[in-house]
């Protein structure tokens, strides 16, 4: 029996440890962050919660006797993902990361491209007025100065009630999101520009849709680096390369 770590928090990692599920000699353990309350509960064992460090995790890997570690965090999760290449260097483990490939700008599309946040934040200030703010609730201080600009701000969970927010409106919410949604959400709140992390996936490209349809703006956040190593773009070349590590 070969034990796989897979390191979660998204729907492809959920998905992936389904079909692992299903596969003889393979026993995998999923680790979400615990950043939600009420995460999605992928199928097989489960950790909540962060492992503390390179040093944390690498002794982790060791103590529960990991083979092979899958990466399949959000593009924005970036601490874990080196945090995973240092500790799996260390210990001696196979790591594969999962990386869904990023959306791309279509004709239609009204981008502008920035590089983090805080871009993000300064591109809105010349002519935005009421803005779909789609970037998770850890972002949202940076847009607090933003006074005179006025927020749809949506995310899984509410933010803390100490936290520094700009003005408008908190949407709780969980994707997939339908198109039709969206355009709803974008024409009743009056919206003119998106600002959006470049996730990829098909969960929330529906508002990206939505947008080119109704010629809106978007600021789309691009990813940030990765952590060198082996990369795969879907479920199927995981399972393939997990197949060859428990067949090799």
């Amino acid at each position: 029996m070969m034990r796989v770590l897979i390191l979660g928090g998204t729907g492809d990692a959920a998905e992936l440890a389904a079909r692992v599920a299903t596969i003889q000699g393979l026993e995998a353990i999923t680790s979400l962050a615990g950043r939600t309350s009420e995460p999605s509960i992928p199928l097989g064992d489960l950790r909540i919660g962060g492992f503390g460090g390179v040093v944390g995790l690498a002794s982790y890997l060791r103590q529960m006797g990991i083979d092979l570690l899958i990466d399949a965090t959000h593009p924005f999760a970036t601490q874990i993902s080196f945090n995973a290449a240092a500790a799996a260097t260390e210990v001696g483990v196979p790591r594969l990361m999962l990386i869904r490939p990023p959306w791309e700008k279509v004709n239609g599309d009204r981008w502008i491209e920035v590089d983090n946040i805080e871009a993000a934040a300064t591109a809105l200030q010349p002519q935005a007025q009421r803005v779909f703010l789609t970037v998770g609730r850890q972002e949202l201080a940076v847009f607090a100065h933003l006074k005179a600009i006025w927020f749809l701000m949506r995310m899984i969970e509410p933010p803390t009630p100490d936290a520094l927010i700009p003005p408008g409106v908190v949407l709780c919410d969980r994707g997939p999101f339908a198109l039709n949604k969206e355009k709803e959400i974008l024409i009743h709140n009056n919206i003119d520009t998106i600002v959006s992390k470049n996730s990829g996936g098909n969960a929330t490209y529906a508002k990206i849709t939505a947008a080119r349809e109704l010629g809106l703006q978007v600021i789309m956040v691009n990813r940030p680096a990765t952590p060198p190593g082996e990369q795969v773009k879907n479920i199927d070349d995981v399972l393939a390369w997990l197949l060859d590590k428990l067949h090799g």
